[in-house]
């Protein structure tokens, strides 16, 4: 079922540099939102979008499903984690990584070091609707992704419950979720109204 999401008055016009301190970096399993949710929250912000899958494809000149395939998960992960700390260089900005990159214990220090992190949290019934219109995800090659998926939430949700701010991701409008992200970083320290 879709839950609609009550109407909002338009958001006031807000400056990056007057607002938001440092990168914004969204956090959470595949199929949550990160990158549909995030670009409307740049957007919202004036801010640019980045998506570090595409930031990777773009440098190897690979898919990320040829990049598993050709050198294996642990070495897709250590370029993953390569490109994340590269971004947070470039100032404010809202970032969407992929699911595995806040697993990483070097890459999480370097986010709560250096970003505002948000994770998008989402049930498995919405997850599993929103990869299976995507069947290249590599880790959901399996003969079960829906208990792929689950046993991925069993061991990524506690760590991803360590990001600074928690918002809820379900069948609604992206704007709705990445208005939730923003009523909650008005209140984060490093956002400045």
């Amino acid at each position: 079922m879709i839950e609609t999401a009550r109407a909002a008055a338009p958001l006031p016009h807000r400056q990056a540099s007057g607002a938001v301190q440092r990168p914004v970096v969204l956090v959470g399993l595949m199929g949550a939102g990160k990158t549909t949710v995030g670009r409307k929250l740049a957007q919202m912000l004036d801010l640019p979008f980045v998506d570090t899958d595409q930031e990777i494809e773009d440098a190897s000149r690979m898919t990320i499903s040829e990049l598993f395939a050709t050198y294996g998960e642990a070495e897709f992960r250590a370029l993953e984690a390569r490109v994340v700390a590269r971004l947070l260089d470039d100032g404010p900005r809202i970032v969407a990584t992929g699911g595995g990159a806040y697993m990483n214990e070097g890459t999480r220090r370097l986010l709560a070091e250096r970003s505002i992190t948000v994770w998008l949290k989402a049930e498995l019934d919405v997850l599993m609707d929103r990869v299976m219109k995507k069947p290249t995800r590599p880790l959901l090659q399996t003969p079960d992704p829906r208990a792929t998926l689950k046993a991925l939430m069993d061991v990524r949700y506690p760590v991803y419950a360590l990001a600074d701010l928690h918002v809820p991701t379900r069948n609604v409008k992206r704007e709705a979720v990445a208005r939730e992200i923003l009523d909650q970083l008005e209140r984060h320290p490093h956002f400045k109204a």
